[in-house]
Order: structure tokens, then sequence, then C-alpha cells
């Protein structure tokens, strides 16, 4: 063999691992998870989502920005429902296209269920607590949810006795429903 055959195939060799070898490392670090998935939304994402169209079935097909009211609503309650109006809020031009949902029960705080009701912007939806449990729904008022257009909650975020605290887990909400949003074309 002469010289410039011997350099023709380190050429190809060299040419050929510089394309390969990433690719089957890509590969080895995909199947062995050595490193983390990249996950963009803020909210814990619910694996298997929760199906509560038995409770949303008559409503019309929006985002939702669900949470249920408890016997007793204490700071972090008041904080959830703040949170939730102040993202739709938020929401501006979209906010058509997505509602603040309140769940209440005959066991709910009644005082902050009339102020609710008194409330434009947000939907009240009364449920017994049978349709709660079946729902798989957190009845104590510590989740908010958001649930897409087909009624399934997706995304869980947690509420916070400290209003500072809230208002800043408001933003991740907010978001997350902003990307939604702007990746669906429906409700």
């Amino acid at each position: 063999m002469t010289k410039s055959t011997m350099t023709k195939k380190g050429a190809i060799l060299l040419l050929f691992a510089a394309f390969i070898v990433p690719v089957i490392l890509a590969k080895f670090a995909l199947d062995n998870d050595w490193f983390s998935r990249g996950s963009t939304n803020k909210g814990e994402l619910l694996q298997p989502v929760k199906d509560i169209n038995a409770l949303l079935a008559e409503q019309p097909k929006r985002w939702r920005l669900l949470y249920t009211l408890p016997e007793q609503c204490r700071q972090s309650c008041q904080n959830a429902i703040y949170s939730i109006h102040q993202v739709w809020l938020a929401l501006g031009k979209e906010s058509d296209r997505a509602e603040v949902t309140v769940l209440v029960t005959d066991k709910s705080d009644p005082t902050i269920t009339r102020q609710i009701a008194e409330e434009n912007n947000i939907n009240t939806i009364t449920t017994t607590r049978d349709k709660l449990e079946s729902s798989e729904l957190n009845t104590s008022g510590e989740e908010i949810l958001l649930v897409d257009t087909l009624n399934n909650a997706m995304l869980r975020y947690q509420v916070y006795d400290d209003k500072q605290e809230a208002v800043m887990a408001s933003r991740d909400i907010l978001a997350d429903l902003k990307k939604l949003l702007k990746l669906s074309r429906i409700g």
C-alpha cells in the first residue's frame, strides 16, 4: 500500500468515527439514564392524568385552574383562590380560553363559598364528596390543578400559607398555562 492510500483510509475512519461515535454514545446515554431528561413545566406532572370528566362534563371546553374548597378555608386556601384568580387576570386576551373553577360541596366553607359566588370571574361547581373521591381529587384544598380541555387534570401545584410564596408560585402556574395555550389550538 502506498502512503496516499493509508491517508485516505485514515481519513475515512476518522470521518466515520466523528459521526458514528457520538450517535452510539447518545444511544447509551438515553438507554442508561446518564442524565436527567429536561422538562419545562413548573408544576408536578400527574402520571397518569386524572380524568375528571364526571365533574366537568357539563362545562364548556376550556383550560381550567381547578381548586377544591375545603371545609375550613385557612390562609393557604385564601392564597390559592387569590393566586388562580390573578393568573387568570394575567392571561389578558387569552383569558377567554381559560377559566378559574372552584369545586364546592355541602361541607365546604360557607363564608368563602358565598364570597366566591359573588366573584364574576370564578366559576363554582357544586358537587358531592363522593364524586370528588371517585375522581381521586384532594378534598383538603392542598393543591391547584391545571386541567386541559378534555377534562384531564395534568399538572399539580402546591398551595402556600405565606402570601409571598403563593404569589411566586402563581408565576409558575402562569408560565405553564401560557405555554399550553400557545401550543394548543383547542379551548
